[in-house]
């Protein structure tokens, strides 16, 4: 502030301010969508301060009076028929459940958003039904990023968690869903005595990160995963709300990660570079 001459800025002056960058963010934020093929959508947790008091998201895994408040920041990103990436929207709201999915859904559309066929997550609480009810017709990938961490975490002893990995990326590389199926089946079947639950697991969770042999082989590297989410915008928020102990409430969290989200949606889009193309090629 020194450097642009300014000396202190009074709080009316910061009010004032906060309520034109809102304005705008807002109008960001309610801008008209279009076509979209392809939707990948996503949630983080960050603490916001509730009657004066901090309460943490689900990363954090903190108690107060017994009870776990999360604050769960929702967003969606879409490839447009250009090729490229968008930023298509943002909610901030204290549940994960359906009625914050449904009603974020809810908005996408009512400001546009068609031609959904793909959506590609994590199995987050509540996503399941909204989308459902909202975008039924879509394919649903669940990201087999986070299936393989899931799947470690349910390996019964270290000997299990060195090789699943190494197990699944052989599924993921299938030539085609037949193959990817019966290499499941197989994994299935070669744990089924020495690690019964974790082949259950296996069997009710790994079907939904197939969808995408359903694809042109061309697509299915960058559409099998939600990393574009998780990668370029969820490492973007957390590296500037990481310092920050507490929001003071909804507004002030909206407000950032509104202004994070937009520097990310102009950059995708003064790209040069397609983030996939559409038209499959003969090799």
């Amino acid at each position: 502030m020194a450097e642009f001459g300014i000396e202190s800025l009074s709080s009316s002056q910061v009010s004032r301010a906060a309520k034109l960058l809102d304005e705008e963010l807002a109008a960001w934020r309610d801008r008209p969508l279009g076509e979209t093929s392809c939707l990948f959508l996503d949630a983080r947790y960050e603490k916001m301060r509730h009657g004066g008091v901090v309460r943490d998201g689900e990363e954090d895994q903190k108690t107060i009076w017994g009870i776990v408040f999360p604050t769960n920041v929702l967003s969606a990103i879409g490839v447009d028929p250009d090729e490229r990436r968008r930023i298509l929207g943002v909610s901030v709201a204290l549940p994960e459940a359906e009625v914050h999915w449904r009603g974020f859904l809810e908005r996408l559309v009512a400001r546009g958003l068609r031609g959904v066929t793909y959506v590609g997550s994590d199995a987050h609480a509540g996503l399941r039904a909204a989308r459902r009810a909202v975008l039924g017709g879509a394919t649903w990938q669940r990201c087999q990023f986070h299936l393989a961490r899931n799947a470690i975490h349910h390996a019964p002893n270290a000997g299990i968690r060195k090789r699943i990995g190494r197990q699944l990326k052989a599924i993921w590389a299938a030539d085609d869903l037949a193959k990817a199926e019966t290499a499941l089946a197989d994994l299935v079947a070669g744990y089924r005595d020495s690690a019964p639950k974790l082949a259950d697991w296996l069997e009710e969770n790994l079907p939904e990160g197939l969808a995408v042999f359903t694809l042109p082989e061309h697509h299915r590297r960058r559409l099998r995963t939600s990393n574009p989410i998780a990668r370029s915008v969820q490492q973007e928020l957390k590296r500037r709300t990481v310092k920050i102990r507490g929001f003071p409430g909804e507004d002030a969290l909206l407000r950032l990660v509104s202004a994070v989200l937009v520097e990310i949606d102009e950059k995708w889009a003064s790209e040069t570079k397609a983030y996939i193309t559409w038209e499959c090629q003969d090799v």
